[in-house]
């Protein structure tokens, strides 16, 4: 089944599910009206899911679980029977377990004891029976071993070994496992599975709870309380048991993450489906996820029934492409293309680890066991304290290939070592440092409503966030990423021009208080799917969706994470889902640059910091809307740029670790207060906990270049457009600081580029205006400037560039008229001072200039921060008046 295809059925297949179960017949027939095979796929994943009532995710039988049933607790040294007990290890769904002394054989055992509720059903009374006979009929060092069973009317109770180690699962949870560990774990499993199936009894419950790995690495598979007979009698048990134990179509038994694709059906099952969920175990293992796994079960479900799991060599390295063959016929849905016989199975892990053995002894052999680690020993057959035949004689083998491959070795390292130098090479001349590469594309929007454009941006933009924290993995910032809003149908040349390896894309869609999120990871060198999810959550849940995308893309990325690192990925800034939508509503408004959308993003940060007044990016953005207004929107600087002072200062005593609260408040101070040293501290923090952080570097090299240290701004703006390649802003500021430090040539070159990058952007062209007249090349410059004012209206620099070149080239009646066009406006609104100064100078007034300069540092006028570096004002610098404006401004220290 193609992806389009599966991903139709799986769309009406969730929506349905979100649906009244008495109109999802309806519903589903009105959906698939033009398309009958359509509607046969999803009625039967609806059939087979609303039996899924019969789910059991817990065991029957766990020493380990976790689920307490309350009973009638024995205490530490109450007597039952011949039993000393010691203490409770556990419980499951039907009742406790306890570690207990043989008083008679002296010796630890466990006894499960039913607990009243269920000893009351005679069901659960039979399945208890069963799961004691079962067990007990199979003699393997690999099965937990049952001593004694007692039903009676004083109490029920099974009597076993007492296992003493970890579960599989904690095995997972705490140990990277080497592959010839793996297969020592599956062979083991296997080697129990082909005793149960011999005996013609099938687990149907395999996966890492039902596994304990003792200390000296022995395996022990527990709890056979789903076991199902595929032939009646065949461990003695009475016709009418075994008859209950004959499972009937529909009924699904199992757990979802494990489970083969004839449980999850309700089908009746045989040896087959524990060479499945045995296959999915060995998955798990290696890639450390089950491979249909999803976030919810129902998803699970279906991916489980129609999706075909990823190859491992997504999630592990250096995977054999043998041990890939095994896993991969071990997961066929159709059981006939599975391994026929759990014994075949067998035989193949146990060839393959015996060819990996000596390599895996070299690799011992240099580097010593940690002796804390879990031991996984070769697997046994018939006693635990006698190694088997399948050990013997591979001493001798062991030998026989040394010799053959004596000559080899030699070669191969020598091979080896070039390749490494060769890498190290590589790696130091392409500056990746080793970091995989990852652009998050915007989600589309599929709702049909322009409204909820806001949804699929800013689940784009906190993916991005929590992403771009992790040191080992560099990705896209917003600003390059959301350039391929409208159209994304080339991946690989999206990829090229980003510089990343990967992508992530997806799609929204909003059906009244639900969301159905779709996310996938393309490998961009060919375009094929690395990973793909579909999320279906109300509302309230985009958070968690969020996060768990975020998860899932570092998941399969395969990248291991510090503890810190860990927790920066799942952090949340808020846990009120509508503050944070009213958060992305500001975002979307502020990043449409005008001065009433910057308002109307105000207005929905201050509302979401009402529902959440510890919200530090709230009041980070808000902090920058407002700065937006006095620099951007040339509105009244003095009260816009205390807000916005107010608002950063909130956002880091919240949260010191926001780099974004800390780079904005840098810039706020850059602006407003003129405080060098206060604002240079604040950038360095931002990138201190964010290096990747492109506008922090950005923000501190405008600080540098603006104080004059121009030989560390430049790699400073460089290092920011490197981060951020697509980002026209960064280049266009390259293009002003390359003027600022006199390299005016390479600062037309720059900004070049930044025109070919976005045609329709004024910035560009205002400092390509600056730096034409720093050339005297002034008809340049007034074509240039002309050019700002065309695209960008509202802002008055390009009007000034343009009455300085009309002065420099002699004509000052169009000067004059520019400057008068000034003047005129600054009785109507808000003119940066500085701006009219210029325009006096280029006529050569300088009195008037300095005047308006004066105005200028009254007013608290943003421009002044140009004072030091813009080489137009050149002329005043041996001015006394301007010496001490210099002076007040603190760019002498």
């Amino acid at each position: 089944m193609d992806a389009t295809r599966w991903q139709k059925i799986k769309s009406v297949f969730d929506a349905a599910l979100d649906i009244d179960p008495a109109k999802r017949s309806a519903y589903v027939s009105a959906a698939c009206v033009d398309d009958p095979g359509l509607l046969a796929e999803v009625n039967t994943l609806l059939n087979s899911f609303e039996n899924a009532e019969s789910f059991i995710e817990e065991p029957a039988a766990s020493e380990f679980a976790s689920l307490i049933i309350e009973s009638k607790t024995l205490k530490t040294g109450q007597r039952f029977a011949h039993y000393e007990i010691l203490r409770q290890i556990g419980a499951g769904g039907m009742g406790e377990v306890y570690l207990a002394r043989d008083e008679k054989l002296d010796r630890m055992v466990a006894i499960k004891i039913l607990n009243e509720e269920f000893s009351g059903q005679e069901l659960n009374v039979q399945r208890f029976v069963r799961e004691a006979k079962a067990a007990s009929s199979l003699n393997h060092p690999n099965i937990l071993v049952i001593h004694a069973i007692n039903v009676g009317d004083d109490a029920n109770y099974i009597v076993s070994e007492f296992v003493e180690g970890k579960t599989l699962r904690e095995v997972i949870k705490t140990s990277n496992l080497k592959t010839s560990e793996v297969l020592d774990i599956a062979i083991q499993i296997a080697g129990a599975l082909a005793a149960a199936h011999g005996a013609s009894i099938v687990h149907r419950d395999i996966k890492p709870e039902n596994v304990v790995v003792r200390p000296d690495g022995y395996v022990k598979v527990l709890d056979f309380g789903l076991a199902k007979l595929i032939q009646q009698n065949a461990v003695g048990l009475e016709d009418a048991t075994a008859k209950q134990n004959q499972t009937a179509n529909g009924l699904i038994m199992g757990t979802v993450n494990y489970m083969s694709p004839e449980q999850a059906k309700g089908e009746r099952v045989d040896h087959r489906t524990d060479i499945f969920s045995l296959g999915v175990v060995i998955y798990e293992l290696i890639a450390g996820q089950t491979p249909f796994q999803s976030s919810s079960m129902s998803e699970t479900f279906a991916n489980l029934i129609n999706v075909e799991p990823q190859p491992l060599s997504r999630y592990a390295s250096n995977v054999q492409d043998e041990l890939q063959r095994i896993v991969s016929k071990t997961l066929r849905k159709k059981r006939d293309e599975r391994y026929q016989t759990i014994k075949d199975l067998h035989t193949d892990l146990k060839t393959l680890r015996e060819n990996l053995e000596f390599d895996e002894r070299l690799e011992r052999s240099q580097s010593p066991t940690d002796k804390s680690a879990t031991v996984i020993l070769p697997a046994t057959a018939d006693n635990v304290n006698v190694l088997t035949g399948e050990t013997s004689g591979k001493t001798i083998r062991q030998a026989k290939r040394l010799r053959s491959i004596s000559t080899v070795v030699f070669a191969g390292l020598l091979i080896a070592a070039v390749s490494a130098g060769y890498y190290l090479f590589s790696a130091r001349k392409t500056g990746s440092e080793g970091k995989k590469s990852l652009a998050v594309l915007p989600f589309v929007n599929a709702t049909e409503d322009p409204n909820a454009e806001y949804l699929s941006d800013g689940i784009t933009e906190s993916i991005i966030n929590n992403l771009s924290q992790l040191a080992s993995l560099r990705v896209m910032p917003r600003n390059s990423a959301f350039r391929f809003k409208k159209d994304q149908t080339d991946a690989k040349n999206i990829a090229l021009q980003l510089g990343v390896e990967t992508l992530v894309t997806g799609d929204i869609k909003q059906l009244g208080d639900k969301l159905i999120i779709n996310a996938r990871l393309i490998d961009a060198k060919d375009g094929s799917q690395i990973w793909g999810n579909q999320y279906v959550r109300p509302t309230t849940d985009i958070l968690a969706a969020q996060s768990e995308i975020a998860q899932a893309v570092v998941q399969n990325l395969r990248l291991k994470l510090t503890t810190s690192e860990t927790q920066l990925l799942n952090k949340r800034y808020t846990e009120n889902v509508e503050a944070w939508q009213l958060y992305q509503r500001g975002r979307f408004h502020l990043y449409k640059l005008t001065p009433p959308e910057t308002k109307i993003g105000i207005s929905y940060f201050q509302q979401a910091i009402e529902l959440d007044p510890n919200y530090a990016l709230a009041y980070a953005g808000l902090a920058e809307a407002y700065r937006s207004l006095a620099i951007a929107s040339e509105l009244p600087p003095a009260e816009n740029l205390a807000k916005s002072r107010a608002a950063g200062d909130r956002s880091i005593a919240i949260d010191e670790s926001l780099s974004e609260g800390h780079s904005g408040l840098g810039m706020t101070m850059f602006w407003g207060e003129w405080d060098w040293a206060g604002s240079e501290a604040h950038h360095k923090r931002a990138l201190e906990l964010n290096p990747n952080n492109a506008l922090a570097h950005l923000f501190y090299a405008h600080l540098l270049s603006n104080i004059g240290r121009h030989t560390e701004a430049l790699p400073e703006v460089k290092l920011s457009r490197e981060l951020d390649p697509l980002f026209p802003f960064a280049g266009a500021l390259e293009g002003q600081f390359l003027l600022h430090a006199g390299r005016t040539d390479e600062a037309l070159a720059r900004l070049q580029k930044t025109f070919d990058l976005a045609p329709m952007f004024w910035m560009p062209h205002l400092f390509a205006s600056s730096a034409y007249i720093e050339k005297g090349m002034y008809a340049e410059a007034i074509t240039e400037a002309r050019k700002a004012t065309e695209l960008a209206p509202s802002q008055t620099n390009s009007i000034v560039n343009e009455s300085y070149a009309q002065s420099k080239l002699g004509n000052r009646d169009e000067a004059q008229a520019l400057l008068d066009k000034l003047l005129k406006l600054a009785a109507e609104r808000f003119v940066p001072p500085s701006h009219i100064a210029q325009a006096y100078n280029g006529l050569g007034e300088t009195e008037k200039a300095l005047d308006w300069l004066e105005r200028a540092f009254e007013q608290r006028d943003p421009k002044m921060v140009f004072l030091k570096v813009d080489p137009k004002m050149n002329n005043l610098r041996s001015e006394p008046r301007f010496i001490d404006l210099m002076k007040r401004m603190k760019f002498d220290q």
